[in-house]
């Protein structure tokens, strides 16, 4: 049996939409080995499908079929950090549970690139499963059903205050809720500012987060199902945001901050919502995951 971690990860930081990544020092857990059966389980009480519908398992096979192999059946143990539907990658992280240990049922046959590929294929996009396999920040693009990455490291002054919410937001409805066309003023809005935010992290340049997190694409079309969501704004750049974004399709709020604001977050983040009658979320300071995926036990 192997024991995988992966990291959750956290999709667009505002302007990036599709394209940019990063992966979160809050990992899942699992271990598996091959077997002749389907055993699926979790070990923290977390409801997870338990036949072949599972994404792990689901994930395993596709990479079985690709290679002309029949799966024969998985022991699979989740223990399950990443909160599900919280726009943190967890789909990403069952995804990259699964290829990587077919992979290593196999023989290692595909390459690392190949399983970025492959991930992409299964998630549709690639935001979210290439930085959960790669780790770090990663800008991806796509051309011919191939993704072409770039991952760099963070600045390590920034770190990621995380507020969950309550309730769920499935990424089909947030997606959904998106035009289908955009002006050329929207497009030139978001390539600078996507451009802005990958040089601000890997470089450490703070000032310029305020603006690289704005976005014209996709964020004004989502804060309609995040109830509270203005308020966690306002009160994140009042204890002093360099930058605050929905990650992913949401419902989950990030607010990029750097070390020195870390105890201030901590201490009063959740009190402030509180007094403004938003109740019952939680919150964590979370640095970047420079490894991605990894097997720790095999």
């Amino acid at each position: 049996m192997i024991k995988i971690q992966i990291p959750a990860t956290s999709a667009n930081l505002g302007s990036g939409f599709d394209s940019l990544g990063v992966a979160l020092n809050l990992y899942n857990y699992v271990w598996i080995e091959e077997t002749d059966e389907i055993d699926i389980s979790s070990n923290d009480g977390v409801s997870v499908p338990r036949d072949e519908s599972n994404l792990i398992y689901w994930s395993a096979e596709r990479l079985y079929s690709e290679c002309g192999k029949t799966l024969p059946g998985l022991k699979i143990i989740q223990e399950n950090n990443i909160p599900m539907t919280r726009g943190l990658g967890s789909s990403s992280a069952c995804i990259a549970a699964g290829l990587i240990a077919a992979n290593r049922f196999l023989g290692s046959p595909l390459s690392q690139h190949d399983l970025v590929n492959l991930a992409c294929k299964i998630e549709g996009h690639p935001d979210n499963t290439t930085p959960a396999l790669l780790g770090g920040l990663v800008t991806s693009a796509m051309e011919n059903g191939r993704v072409y990455s770039v991952s760099v490291p963070v600045a390590q002054n920034i770190r990621f205050g995380v507020f969950i919410p309550p309730f769920e937001l499935k990424t089909e409805v947030a997606r959904n809720a998106l035009p289908n066309e955009y002006t050329r003023e929207n497009a030139v809005y978001n390539l600078s500012r996507s451009s802005l935010m990958t040089a601000a992290l890997f470089s450490g340049s703070l000032e310029n987060l305020r603006v690289a997190v704005q976005d014209s694409i996709h964020q004004p079309y989502r804060k309609k199902f995040i109830s509270g969501v203005d308020t966690v704004f306002r009160m994140t750049y009042e204890l002093g945001s360099y930058g605050t974004y929905i990650s992913g399709a949401g419902p989950s709020i990030i607010a990029i901050i750097d070390n020195t604001l870390e105890d201030t977050f901590n201490k009063y983040a959740l009190p402030h919502l509180e007094s403004r009658g938003i109740n019952d979320w939680q919150f964590h300071v979370l640095t970047a995951d420079d490894e991605g995926a990894k097997v720790l036990i095999e």
